[in-house]
């Protein structure tokens, strides 16, 4: 039987590319995706690249260099990827996977850009996702670039949620927006005036489709809903000031001021009258939460570019560093190294690298997991609408009825195509990995990104760095909060991760990984389930137990608790998904003839990356908690209570002459209380461990499964002074 990690015989030789991307990511056999990915590269790293090269990023305005994106993004195909064949698109079935890595490749160079292209999508999603098949007829296809002999404008669409509150984009369900009726004759179709004043509304310089969010400011209106709104309605379509943000410059942003009169057949989902009232079929809130439980991920994956994307100018930074100096000889370890003879960087580096795959299998595993789960969503829909059930709580009610079959399914006590429960369980595994993907990239992300930029030097903070890894640092610092600031997606997880079906999933995800770790040790397997298996044991515990004042620990109240276990479980998740990326590349690697050469190295570095975020993700998830299990617990003190669980001084003594040894073996040794019963000179007796020895035992045996993970942070960081990378970027500086 293996008892470790087999030695090395092979490093990494280059970079990873395509073809060990697409075994990763799920699309080697999607020739739609990978000629779509290449033409996204074409764009990002030709006209994007020259764009911010140039300077383009140094303007507010939405000038005529950035207007060109526009053409480049649809003669590429990007613009219509969003769309059906029957729309003027040409990717049959869901989209989500396709539009994350065409926001990937863009985002490697610039995340504005990737916005942009992006933004028209966004604007369009609500229509996509709950908008009438005549609103999706009529929109989507005005927004598909032009074909060959039509003479037509194409339209270009916002999304406009938030409002100009203090702190905008904290809560999605402040809406300052109003509808009312405007006009309502017998027998004709009611007319509404729209007021929205929208804040840092990206696209608003050239769109000219707006879908809003108002509330309802008239009692012949039922709640809120999404609307329709065009440049051409009667009224006030005034795109406002542009935004004068420090990122994203190549997107077009600022803040309109919109006074419309429109038809009720606007409402996005449509509506139905009753007893004289306006009820639209869906709220603000249904249709962003089907809408940012997609983009969300996308959104992460943009950061998530940026990690990968510094690799390699970090590396050529590292190697040159000294070049030039007559002290310096061709051939000398100076000279080929340059800052890689030491460890510190080549560490910090592999941190870097590490981050960034596991993020990247984070977000496109949630991505290929909504492109499954679209059409059982709309499967879901028919067969409630089938059985009379309208939505909102209603549908919740029946879908929780459907969880016990779901769960003795996933338990192999039962077999079920009934497509309900083939949702449920689906569902609650994206309501936990699209807030996670969001959270993880874009917030840890962030903090990584400082690390890349601190590893150029002073370098990183110009203009001109290699990379452009100083604006894709900024730039990380606002997709952090879009769609949702970090908190938004902390309380989500907060709510979703308890689900049972979730973490029935988990808890197979522990079984498999333990056989993961039998077959393949070096991947850090055995490590993440350790630590899987004490965040549930945590989870459990916290989900019972009270603080020292007696109040429920895990509450919606106590973010404190729930809040930072959400942390723990994105470590968990990110890096669960990495190791099944790595398997994937183990399974179908040696089958591309492209990658025979040099897969053994290849996969070996991919390993020990897996092993070195395993690690990491346990050591984060150890120490939460045990701040969670261990902090709420009131600390003994010298009090009576405190005192009577001590040793004296002299009845150690005593007992000496009858136990050899228990005076540096007994319980409570180092509270042995001296002459006259004083205290050691310390805030209290040592904690003890009632009611949760299980945990320390937990703890224990996770600590003891870090062995080895260092070793494999030297074998990658070693790796990195072997790999090659090209002669120079293959973008502009």
């Amino acid at each position: 039987m293996a008892t470790g990690v087999e030695t090395k015989t092979e490093s990494l030789r280059t970079l990873p590319g395509d073809d060990v991307r697409q075994i990763m990511w799920r699309y080697a056999d999607r020739y739609d995706l990978q000629m779509m990915v290449q033409a996204a590269r074409a764009v990002a790293r030709g006209p994007v690249a020259r764009l911010v090269a140039e300077g383009g990023r140094n303007s507010h305005e939405w000038t005529e260099g950035k207007a060109a994106l526009l053409d480049a993004f649809d003669q590429s195909g990007i613009t219509a990827s969003f769309l059906e064949p029957s729309e003027g698109g040409f990717i049959e079935g869901p989209k989500n996977l396709v539009l994350a890595l065409i926001a990937f490749e863009l985002a490697w160079v610039d995340a504005g850009a990737a916005t942009g292209s992006l933004a028209s999508c966004l604007g369009l999603a609500p229509i996509h996702e709950r908008g009438t098949p005549e609103q999706r007829a009529v929109y989507m296809a005005r927004c598909a670039p032009l074909q060959p002999g039509e003479n037509r404008r194409v339209s270009r669409a916002a999304f406009a949620l938030t409002e100009p509150l203090p702190y905008v984009g904290v809560e999605t369900g402040l809406l300052g927006g109003k509808v009312r009726v405007a006009e309502w004759n017998e027998g004709q179709e009611p007319v509404l005036q729209v007021e929205k004043r929208g804040r840092f509304i990206t696209n608003m310089g050239f769109a000219d489709i707006v879908t809003a969010a108002v509330d309802s400011a008239d009692p012949r209106i039922k709640g809120s809903c999404m609307i329709i709104l065009e440049e051409n309605d009667p009224g006030l379509f005034d795109r406002g000031t542009p935004t004068r943000k420090l990122v994203h410059q190549l997107s077009s942003t600022s803040d309109p001021v919109l006074s419309l009169r429109v038809p009720a057949g606007r409402i996005v989902g449509g509506y139905t009258v009753k007893d004289g009232v306006i009820v639209p079929r869906y709220s603000h809130g249904e249709v962003i939460e089907a809408v940012f439980r997609r983009t969300r991920v996308t959104v992460g994956l943009m950061t998530t570019a940026k990690l990968l994307s510094a690799v390699e100018p970090v590396i050529r930074y590292q190697r040159n560093r000294f070049r030039g100096g007559e002290a310096v000889a061709p051939g000398s370890p100076r000279y080929e190294l340059g800052l890689q003879q030491r460890e510190d960087v080549l560490h910090r580096l592999v941190d870097i690298w590490a981050t960034g795959e596991a993020g990247a299998s984070l977000g496109f595993a949630a991505a290929r997991l909504f492109d499954r789960l679209d059409p059982l969503e709309r499967r879901k829909d028919e067969i409630l609408a089938e059985r009379g059930i309208a939505g909102g709580s209603a549908a919740f009610k029946a879908l929780r009825r459907i969880q016990k079959d779901a769960l003795e399914r996933l338990a192999g006590a039962k077999t079920s195509d009934d497509p309900l429960v083939e949702f449920a369980i689906l569902d609650a595994l994206a309501n936990v990995l699209c807030p996670a993907a969001k959270l993880w990239n874009t917030g840890h992300g962030a903090n990584v990104m400082r690390e890349a930029v601190s590893l150029m030097g002073g370098y990183g903070i110009t203009e001109d760095c290699p990379g452009f890894l100083g604006h894709k640092w900024m730039d990380a610092q606002l997709e952090a909060t879009y769609e949702g600031p970090e908190a938004v997606q902390r309380r989500q997880l907060s709510v979703t991760m308890t689900n049972p079906l979730f973490l029935a999933q988990m808890r197979i995800w522990l079984a498999e990984l333990r056989a993961a770790a039998a077959r393949r040790p070096g991947t850090g397997a055995c490590t993440l389930a350790s630590a899987m298996q004490l965040w549930l044991w945590t989870l459990e515990h916290l989900d019972k137990a009270a603080d020292a004042h007696g109040q429920k620990l895990y509450q919606n109240a106590r973010q404190g608790v729930t809040f930072r276990l959400a942390d723990a479980l994105c470590w968990l998740v990110a890096a669960r998904c990495f190791i099944d990326d790595l398997l994937e590349l183990e399974a179908k690697g040696p089958d591309n003839p492209a990658l025979a050469e040099g897969f053994p190295g290849l996969l070996d570095f991919m390993t020990d990356l897996s092993h070195v975020q395993a690690a990491r993700a346990a050591g984060e998830t150890g120490r939460i908690c045990a701040e969670l299990v261990f902090g709420y617990r009131r600390h003994p003190s010298w009090d009576a209570a405190g005192a009577s669980s001590c040793y004296q001084d002299d009845e150690l003594v005593a007992l000496e002459g009858m136990i050899p040894g228990i005076g540096s073996a007994a319980p409570g040794y180092s509270d042995v209380l001296g002459e006259g019963g004083l205290p050691p000179v310390k805030a209290g007796p040592c904690a003890r461990f009632d009611g949760v020895e299980q945990f320390t035992r937990l703890r224990a045996r996770l600590d003891a499964c870090l062995t080895g993970s260092q070793l494999a942070k030297d074998r990658a960081a070693d790796a990195l002074t072997k790999v090659m990378i090209p002669e120079a970027l293959d973008y502009p500086a």
